[in-house]
């Protein structure tokens, strides 16, 4: 196949491509988006409670460096 036949193939394909627009079915979304139970799940309630730090911030504070200081190196 010659190249204009080639250009003019994928430039057909390419028309019907950005003009399609199938039939939604916004019902069927719907309702696979809500999941079996009629709500929609967190993938979030299974996870375990992060534990309490907080009695660590006091005695290692002084070992963090500053956040204002900016770091001039260049990664990559």
């Amino acid at each position: 196949m010659g190249r204009g036949r080639q250009k003019a193939k994928a430039t057909k394909q390419a028309r019907d491509i950005k003009y399609y627009s199938p039939n939604t079915d916004y019902s069927a979304l719907q309702r696979e988006l809500k999941g079996p139970e009629g709500r929609a799940t967190s993938h979030f309630a299974n996870d375990p409670v992060e534990p309490d730090y907080s009695a660590y911030v006091d005695k290692y504070a002084d070992d963090v460096e500053d956040d204002d200081e900016v770091d001039t190196r260049r990664i990559g």
